[in-house]
């Protein structure tokens, strides 16, 4: 029903928002700053979207949580898609959006109402959980030749005799 609402509600306020600014300032003014706020929305985007991968690296590199990080990149994604429709509203939401505390206050707010069942780093292997960099096993995969079928061409150097 939300989305619904999403689809046909988001709209009908954006053709209002036109036509009473459209009114208001002019064809051409409309125009330039649905203009303007697409390109300053992307500059804006990008920057923010470096500094969501790089917390979203840093948070994998010390093998922390990566939900926070990862979610204010969704958020900043939906923020670029929102600042390249054009409309008023969309604008308005996107722009909210990235804002930081504005996104910090959505992820409280979602985080509230979304319920984690399990989260694990590293991978399980042999029923044990494995966190790369604690030990120096290296899994990997081996065929067996049999003698008489050996290869008749020499070695390609990347493997000792």
């Amino acid at each position: 029903m939300w989305l619904f609402l999403a689809f046909v509600g988001v709209p009908l306020i954006e053709i209002a928002l036109f036509i009473q600014i459209g009114g208001a300032i002019g064809l051409t003014s409309t125009l330039l700053i649905v203009i303007l706020t697409a390109v300053l929305g992307t500059f804006l985007v990008k920057n923010q979207g470096r500094i969501a991968l790089a917390n979203l690296q840093r948070s994998f590199s010390e093998l922390n949580d990566p939900t926070e990080p990862l979610a204010h990149g969704a958020m900043i994604l939906l923020s670029g898609a929102l600042l390249l429709t054009p409309g008023f509203f969309t604008d308005a939401v996107g722009f909210s959006l990235l804002i930081p505390p504005v996104r910090e206050a959505v992820y409280r707010f979602l985080r509230g109402r979304v319920r984690v069942q399990s989260f694990s780093m590293g991978s399980m292997q042999g029923g044990k959980t494995y966190h790369p960099g604690t030990d120096d096993v290296i899994d990997g995969d081996f065929v067996e030749i049999d003698p008489d079928k050996r290869p008749t061409h020499r070695p390609s150097g990347w493997t000792k005799h």
